[in-house]
């Protein structure tokens, strides 16, 4: 995980991709898919749309003998490079080596498909434009990273500097390696043969919205299309992406999906209105130009299926377009009364002439770019808010409990640069339920100055026009601006506030996430679980430091039996020498942590020393009620499952709560308000993420802890777990290789995350040393008896693929296979052993080293990145069994208890943060209340040196202190002033 903060934040849209999730103000929707294919216009479509039909054309005929070269040596290469595949490219010094990817199929595809038609470039793409400029730029000398280059790349692009990423020559985004994460300037815009053609850049435009450097936007979209994951690309990577972290690198990930559906929906439209025969050249520029689902849908709004058109559409059926466009281009010759037709309804007086023409006017105003460019500037120059008030009918509809819950929003105003974003949230929720109206107030003088302009600048006739039909442009212009822009301006406004709203809380909901899984495990103690309740009783389980449920029992605490109650948790925690309690945070939580803070004060445990602490249950009965818990407790009464995962909780947080669907954990914010697939598939990969940065014991793990690895799903999990128990342990990281369905391109997105205890490995290779020896023997005969029948002339047989596997020190670091190589130079650099990686003679000799030389020069001398030389020193001098986690805090360990009404003003206190929000953090004090930090209370001098290292902020999990600000006894209400962060 970086260390580095991240370059900016980014404000881009989030993906929504179902209508019903969308607010009441938004009508479009969106697609998640890319098209392939480039969309060329009028002409050059109709050849374009033959191609599917017949993929073998004239031009793969005429490149077959090339491709046929091509496919013959890439697979000739694989072949050969297979068994070595963690060797990189060692340059000469004296020359130019390009940083390139390595694109391995999936699943063990040994034909490199695309690669050979990726050179083949659709005719009009703009791409050649800029050939000569990315072969002219002048380059320096820039290490290699680790990763594999294949042999025939080696020959072609040997000693090149750009990053290719298997991109066509035309096609190279060139970078610079910068050890520091500085800025390296993008060589100009480049756009990339897969995306959809528009009128913009969309290398440029994700830069503009991210806030990221282009050459790094460039990389970002490569790396993605060859299906690398986030964790591999925030810590194999980071050369190529600036050091950005792993949210940055998910926000860029989502505005690339915006874009991209906007894009696919963009030509899927055009597509549509041509075969309609209604597309123009006007129109198809419009479309083009839209960079946001709301543009395309003002813009196609009238051509849709099923639409009875629009006015301007009506009036153009009639033929009155010519007249408007003459009252523009020629009104001295424009003649109103040729145009009355009696007979014809919408033509039968001078009005009805007239206010066709309006309509055509007011639609190609709304439609213009530079009109709509101008009205936007217009707006981010002057005050525009947002108001909210009490729906009329809200009283006779909703209950009069919901409506006090907006009581703040039934009168409020505020400028749309200003608001928050759960204010946002709560209005919308408010709309949503028809408790609140909601209406974007912009200023007249807008209106009267965009009026002007638009007459006597954009819109101005180029010759005389009578006041007859000066009058008409002035309707027109007012007209389009009432009944088309400002609609079109409103609900740009409120799409903005929601999308960036929703995903401020998505983002919120991660950090949370992530705060929460990272918390520190508590090992080596045997935890008494215990889940509260009145009516039937607390459930208690009994762990072993190992999570194997020793006992499970129901005592009734809160029902007059308290005393007999007491003997038998003393007689168990005395028997299986427990002294840590687990209190889960539900129902009767106070009264039992009341309850046992009561007896360990009158040393009732005697001679244990018994400590508790609380610990959040949300999403516990879900767990205890689902597939996954019935297959790992069969035997268990689903009350008593939710004791056990309330221990786990504490003893491993990781392992136990990835059971759980993260959005039942309970650390969000308005997390049934927002885009439920881009939650989702936020969350995920926020779980994805922490997993795969903690490693996971491949011989220990889960399979539903394994899924969650990068590179990984549910079936290769299965494949994984199937393979170790036909198998026995896997022995180094080589052997997934022979896992089913487990591909180049999964192994080298997960083989970095998997962890090898190596006392077990070396314990388990010494027990079936004299078995392996004994096969040898058996083999060696069998070879003698094969080459006595060769020479017989008998049929050769297939060699026995047995073959001892010995362990790999390496592969108990955080280092990727792929610089093996790299790692086992440095070792020989600095005179030590791969046996005694984590000691601290080894971490001596690898500190003197890099004082001696530093990392640059140690890096340049070993022909790469100081990226992955910073890897490969952190794997192998952190200790093993090595865990990122105990840079977190661990759960508070209690003894007594503190009621609410010990408490005063100005009182300081530690507090354990529960959930963090977009106005404030809630803190538990122990008072069975939490309080509520507000935000403006909250700065970065009260933040540690290590939480703005880690850019984590305050989180589930945290350890702070804090003095009470205010108590209300009567709401339960305790606000608290942020002291320090412990």
């Amino acid at each position: 995980m970086s260390t580095l903060p991240r370059i900016a934040k980014s404000k881009a849209k989030p993906l929504v991709s179902e209508e019903d999730e969308l607010p009441s103000f938004l009508k479009s929707s969106s697609e998640s898919e890319e098209e392939e294919e480039e969309w060329e216009p009028k002409s050059k479509v109709a050849s374009k749309r033959r191609l599917p039909k017949k993929p073998e054309s004239k031009p793969k005929k005429a490149a077959a003998p090339r491709s046929t070269v091509i496919r013959k040596r890439t697979r000739k290469t694989a072949v050969k490079e297979e068994p070595n595949v963690s060797l990189p490219i060692a340059a000469d010094e004296d020359s130019k080596d390009g940083l390139k990817l390595l694109q391995p199929k999936e699943d063990g595809d040994p034909k490199p498909k695309t690669r050979t038609k990726k050179p083949k470039m659709p005719r009009g793409t703009k791409i050649n434009v800029s050939q000569g400029k990315m072969n002219n730029l002048d380059s320096d000398e820039i290490p290699s990273t680790s990763a594999p280059l294949m042999e025939n790349e080696v020959k072609q692009e040997k000693y090149e500097e750009d990053f290719t990423f298997d991109e066509p020559p035309l096609k190279r985004i060139k970078s610079t390696t910068c050890p520091q994460g500085k800025p390296v300037k993008h060589p100009g815009s480049t756009k990339h043969q897969e995306e959809l053609e528009m009128n913009w850049d969309i290398v440029q435009v994700l830069s503009e919205r991210t806030n990221i450097e282009p050459w790094v936007c460039a990389n970002i979209i490569c790396l993605f299309r060859d299906e690398n994951t986030i964790p591999f690309i925030a810590r194999y990577r980071k050369e190529l992406v600036n050091n950005l972290e792993a949210d940055a690198l998910r926000e860029v990930q989502q505005t690339l999906e915006e874009l991209r559906t906007v894009a696919k929906k963009t030509h899927a439209t055009i597509q549509k209105i041509k075969k309609e025969g209604k597309l123009s050249g006007s129109l198809l520029t419009a479309l083009l130009n839209c960079k946001t689902l709301d543009e395309l849908d003002h813009v196609s709004a009238p051509y849709k299926t099923g639409s009875k058109g629009t006015k301007a559409q009506r009036a153009k059926q009639l033929g009155l377009e010519p007249a408007a466009i003459s009252l523009i281009e020629n009104p001295v010759e424009l003649s109103l009364f040729s145009y009355i037709k009696p007979n014809v309804k919408g033509l039968t007086t001078i009005q009805e002439v007239e206010a066709g023409i309006q309509h055509i006017l007011a639609d190609m105003f709304a439609k213009d770019k530079d009109t709509l460019d101008f009205i936007r500037t217009l707006c981010q120059q002057r005050y525009i808010c947002i108001q909210s008030a009490l729906a009329k009918v809200s009283s006779k509809n909703v209950n009069e409990k919901d409506v006090n819950k907006f009581q703040l929003y039934q009168n409020f105003s505020c400028n749309i640069k200003n608001i928050q974003h759960h204010q946002i949230l709560a209005i919308n929720r408010g709309e949503n339920l028809k408790i609140l109206t909601v209406k974007v107030n912009v200023p007249d003088g807008v209106k009267n100055e965009f009026c002007r302009w638009c007459v006597n600048e954009r819109w101005r006739p180029k010759r005389y026009a009578k006041p007859e039909l000066m009058k008409i442009l002035h309707n027109s212009v007012e007209d389009s601006y009432k009944r088309l822009i400002y609609p079109l301006l409103c609900r740009e406004f409120r799409s903005k506030l929601t999308s960036d709203a929703e995903k401020e809380s998505i983002m919120m909901f991660g950090r949370n996430l992530r705060q929460l899984l990272l918390t520190s495990p508590v090992r080596g103690r045997t935890l008494m679980g215990v889940d509260p309740g009145y009516k039937h009783g607390c459930k208690l389980a009994i762990i072993s430091p190992t999570s194997q449920i020793l006992h499970t029992d129901v005592v009734y605490l809160h029902s007059g039996q308290g005393f007999r109650e007491a003997e038998k948790i003393r007689r168990l925690l005395v028997h299986y020498n427990c002294s840590t309690v687990v209190i889960g945070n539900g129902t009767a939580c106070r009264e039992t942590e009341a309850y046992f803070a009561d007896l360990i004060m009158k040393k009732y445990f005697a001679p244990l020393d018994v400590v508790y602490c609380i610990v959040s249950e949300a999403g516990a009965s879900i767990y205890s009620v689902s597939p996954e818990a019935s297959k790992e407790m069969p035997d268990l009464d689903p009350n008593v499952r939710s004791a056990v995962s309330i221990a786990r909780r504490v003893q491993d947080p990781l392992a136990e709560l990835v059971k759980i669907e993260p959005k039942h954990i309970g650390v969000g914010m308005y997390q049934h308000d927002v885009s439920q697939t881009l939650l989702k598939a936020t969350l995920d990969s926020v779980v994805e993420e922490c997993v795969s940065f903690v490693g996971v014991d491949i011989n220990i793990c889960s399979e539903i802890l394994l899924r969650h690895i990068a590179g990984l799903n549910a079936n290769r999990a299965k494949n994984v777990i199937e393979w170790r128990e036909k198998n026995g342990p896997f022995i180094s990281r080589e052997q997934l290789k022979e896992v089913k369905g487990l591909g180049p391109k999964s192994f080298q997105q997960c083989a970095g995350f998997i962890r090898f205890n190596q006392e077990y490995i070396r314990t388990f290779c010494s027990n079936q040393q004299t078995k392996l020896a004994a096969e040898g023997h058996a083999l060696m005969a069998k070879a003698d008896v094969q080459v006595t029948s060769e020479k017989r002339g008998k049929k050769k047989s297939k060699p026995a693929a047995n073959v001892a596997v010995w362990p790999n020190p390496l592969d108990q670091t955080c280092i990727h296979p792929e610089s093996y190589d790299i790692a086992k130079r440095f070792l020989t650099l600095i005179g030590e052993n791969p046996n005694d990686i984590g000691k601290p003679d080894m971490q001596q000799k690898v500190n003197a080293v890099i004082q001696k030389e530093g990392i640059e020069g140690a890096a340049k001398t070993l022909n790469t990145t100081v990226h992955t030389l910073q890897i490969i020193i952190d794997g192998l001098t952190q200790p093993e069994g090595f865990d990122i986690r105990t840079d977190f805090d661990k759960p508070d360990f209690k003894r007594s208890i503190v009621c609410l009404e010990d408490l005063s003003i100005g009182t300081v206190l530690t507090g354990k943060v529960e959930n963090a929000t977009l106005f404030g953090v809630f803190v538990d004090i122990g008072v069975g209340k939490s309080g509520l930090i507000p935000i403006r209370n909250i700065t970065e001098t009260k933040l540690s040196k290590a939480k703005k290292r880690r850019s984590l902020g305050l989180g589930p999990g945290e350890r702070v202190e804090v003095k009470v600000l205010n108590i209300d006894i009567p709401r339960s209400r305790i606000t608290l002033d942020l002291l320090r962060v412990l």
